[in-house]
């Protein structure tokens, strides 16, 4: 209940739907009809705004906090495993959900205090709100962007060079911010086959020495890369680390 109150406003600021907060909320009816008051039009625009916003949530969720690499690794430890359907799809994108509102919770945490609260109390404006929900991700990002990515999209956009962090577009910051994540998640992925792979080639080398060589490997090596991964608590050490590639 408590994280279901904390990812709600999270929600309504990320996404955009900074209607909801009015006191008085707009009817929705299926048809056409004339009016006298712009409120009423203006409330219909917002509510339409906020359908078209929502479609965007997916996006916001992948691309601006650690989901990326989250997925990655874990789908990089399933096939060096050799397990192509364990666990399924719907579970690591699920473990990886959670996992990213774990690492993003100091984030939400200060967009809730900073941002959603005070503009539910009116105590800030819309504009105000948004930026103050962005200072947090922003932030964020930058932490886990390399320089180099940085520049390079700060040269394809052609814009002018930024003397300060404050000064990079955030249409900069986020691809910059996907390419660095996208390498480090191959890192891992990279760093996670190495162990798997030299069982494999043990696995291979013995069934070539045993003359069995219609015997596929990954039918003797897979006993063994799990029993591997259960003996060194691989989801302990994989999941602890990829907390602490965040820090």
């Amino acid at each position: 209940m408590r994280l279901a109150k904390l990812l709600l406003p999270v929600a309504i600021l990320l996404m955009g739907s900074w209607a909801f907060a009015q006191v008085t909320l707009p009817t929705l009816n299926m048809g056409f009809q004339t009016t006298k008051n712009p409120t009423e039009v203006v409330n219909a625009i917002k509510m339409v705004m906020v359908l078209t916003v929502l479609t965007l949530a997916p996006a916001i969720m992948i691309m601006m906090t650690g989901f990326t690499r989250i997925l990655i690794v874990l789908s990089f430890l399933r096939q060096a495993m050799g397990v192509q359907q364990l666990p399924p799809n719907q579970l690591l994108v699920g473990l990886s959900l959670f996992l990213t509102f774990f690492v993003m919770a100091p984030a939400f945490n200060e967009i809730n205090q900073k941002a959603v609260q005070p503009y539910l109390t009116n105590s800030i404006s819309q504009d105000q709100a948004m930026e103050n929900a962005l200072v947090p991700l922003r932030r964020f990002m930058f932490s886990q962007t390399r320089d180099q990515d940085l520049a390079l999209f700060v040269k394809l956009g052609q814009i002018e060079q930024p003397k300060t962090r404050a000064d990079v577009p955030t249409v900069v910051l986020v691809p910059a911010f996907i390419v660095s994540e996208l390498k480090t998640a191959f890192m891992i992925g990279f760093i996670i086959f190495l162990p798997f792979l030299i069982i494999d080639i043990l696995a291979a080398s013995v069934l070539m020495a045993m003359g069995m060589m219609m015997v596929p490997p990954i039918v003797i090596s897979l006993p063994f890369k799990i029993m591997l991964f259960v003996l060194v608590d691989g989801w302990t050490l994989l999941i602890g680390s990829m907390m602490k590639s965040f820090g």
